[in-house]
């Protein structure tokens, strides 16, 4: 695989079981380059603090793909609508939470106004359709809202560890079919 993928993890990281670290190791494994950007205090995050980190990260990179769970969506949004971030090939958003998370945790990230511009070339929604931190309701308008395409899975959750997201075999082969494109 010869594009650049970032995978960028939500509240807590991303450690294994989660998928984003079993898909670190297997896009590693077939030779991929890819950066499994770990957050500084992932149980406290900071918006000011984690901005300046992905930025980093995206100069640093230059990703041609980049993966964001949870409220690395959120951060995501942060940045365009602040226009501080340069065009990627792939956006996917996996599981975001609300655009008006209560969780005191996060309060530095909310509320969120959805962005007008992705920043990215072709983006891919994937929600659950029982996810606690964002109804099926609220992902249907967001992906309406941004224009862009969506994939639902079924009974998912939060599409993490919890939910049973360790090795998740469609992810993997999604990121390659993006090369052929």
């Amino acid at each position: 695989m010869t594009q650049k993928v970032l995978i960028v993890h939500g509240w807590g990281g991303s450690d294994a079981p989660h998928w984003q670290a079993w898909l670190s190791g297997e896009l590693a494994k077939d030779y991929g380059c890819v950066h499994f950007l770990r957050f500084k205090d992932v149980e406290y995050p900071h918006l000011s603090t984690w901005s300046n980190e992905l930025i980093d990260a995206l100069s640093n990179f230059k990703p041609d793909i980049v993966i964001c769970h949870s409220v690395a969506n959120t951060l995501w949004f942060h940045l365009c609508n602040e226009k501080r971030i340069q065009v990627v090939k792939n956006l996917i958003l996996v599981a975001p939470p609300s655009m008006e998370c209560p969780i005191k945790e996060l309060k530095s990230f909310f509320p969120i106004l959805t962005p007008k511009i992705l920043y990215a070339r072709d983006s891919l929604l994937i929600c659950s359709d029982n996810d606690p931190y964002m109804s099926l309701k609220e992902a249907k308008k967001l992906q309406t809202t941004l224009g862009i395409k969506m994939k639902v899975l079924e009974n998912a959750g939060h599409i993490n560890a919890d939910s049973h997201y360790g090795e998740w075999p469609w992810i993997l082969e999604y990121i390659k079919s993006l090369e052929s494109l």
